[in-house]
């Protein structure tokens, strides 16, 4: 942690409405990046994927649940994982109230993995999470939305991750696919973001970028060293130390 002034009351006024004009900036241009994403062009979904959910088998076109737009959150979970992935149960933590608040706006949200759908209902009750959550075991969803590789495509080193900009060392990768349903019942594939582009969706690293220390993984082998499940803090609750 780098050291700070200490300085009068005023003098912190003058130094925040300084870094107030900054954010104004960057709020502005995250303005103009948001209207130019609703404006890139659409790929129509003509392939059929059918999934397996709480409700039996359900098709793209049922998960939007009447709505016009679905979100889904790539989870990683492979077939023979035994838990899903901490990264992403990270995120969930912190859409899973979201839902509702989602719906209002014609928007619904799901998470997408390949493993098998009993997996994921033990891990959802064992999380005490809500939201749908459906397996694409039995399809190439993964693989055609880029976040599921096969062994080939890992040993060969395939760039073919955040479009085709990177590798990835597992089989499994997070992400996030956009979709639109017209009135006539047509889908299609609007926007995906992976890597750091899911950075903005995660509510808890915005709250500690606004803390002296900030997310404080500076010192760690990989950023994300220090996350677990949920469930598996020490202590578990209250005066969590830092390691």
């Amino acid at each position: 942690m780098q050291s700070h002034h200490i300085v009068s009351r005023e003098e912190w006024i003058e130094a925040r409405k300084a870094h107030l004009a900054h954010e104004k900036e960057f709020t502005r241009a995250r303005d103009r990046l948001s209207e130019e994403r609703r404006a890139l062009p659409w790929v129509k979904v003509d392939k059929p994927y059918v999934f397996d959910g709480s409700e039996g088998k359900q098709t793209l076109a049922d998960l939007f649940k009447g709505r016009s737009q679905l979100v889904v959150q790539h989870f990683m979970f492979a077939p023979d994982w035994s838990e899903g992935c901490k990264s992403c149960s990270f995120w969930a933590d912190g859409f899973e109230r979201m839902i509702p608040h989602l719906a209002a706006r014609d928007t619904t949200l799901v998470a997408i993995s390949r493993a098998p759908l009993s997996k994921l209902e033990a891990f959802k009750a064992r999380m005490g999470w809500s939201f749908d959550w459906v397996s694409s075991e039995q399809n190439d969803f993964n693989y055609d939305y880029a976040v599921s590789f096969t062994k080939s495509e890992i040993e060969q080193g395939a760039r073919i991750y955040n479009f085709g900009t990177s590798g990835f060392g597992v089989e499994e990768a997070p992400g996030i696919s956009v979709f639109f349903r017209d009135p006539a019942g047509d889908i299609f594939h609007t926007y995906s973001c992976f890597a750091r582009g899911l950075d903005m969706m995660n509510a808890a690293y915005h709250y500690l970028d606004l803390t002296p220390l900030g997310r404080h993984e500076q010192d760690l082998p990989y950023p994300m060293d220090w996350l677990r499940l949920r469930d598996q803090y020490q202590p578990s609750a209250g005066g969590a130390a830092i390691s």
